[in-house]
């Protein structure tokens, strides 16, 4: 079992800026990747952005890429979403999930934490 814990959340004006981080505690040696995600009232889930713990490959979701920025802290179990440029379309409730294997998908979630981007 992981338990993920999201911190840094808040709110912000458009054009500001906010670090998330996600702490991973519990089986972190079954860690493959791990990923962001948000959800905003009445939408989908939608992708933000992940990063393997191994290599630090990235990903990012297209109405993110160029303002944020996925990184992690293998010693420490911990991946951070730096966001820049943020804009009121941003808000959402942001989680990290964890991904076990390649082959698994997302089989851990965070409780989230608010981002609230103001006009």
């Amino acid at each position: 079992q992981v338990q993920l814990v999201e911190s840094g959340g808040g709110l912000v004006q458009a054009g500001g800026s906010l670090r998330l981080s996600c702490v991973a505690s519990g089986g972190t040696f079954s860690i493959y990747r791990m990923g962001w995600f948000r959800q905003a009232p009445g939408k989908e889930r939608e992708f933000v952005a992940a990063i393997t713990r191994s290599l630090g490959d990235t990903a990012y979701g297209d109405s993110v890429k160029g303002r944020f920025t996925v990184s992690r802290d293998s010693a420490k179990n911990t991946v951070y979403l730096q966001m820049n440029s943020l804009k009121p379309e941003d808000t959402a409730v942001y989680s990290c999930a964890v991904q076990s294997t390649y082959s698994s998908g997302y089989n851990y979630w965070g409780q989230g934490t608010q981002v609230t981007v103001s006009s």
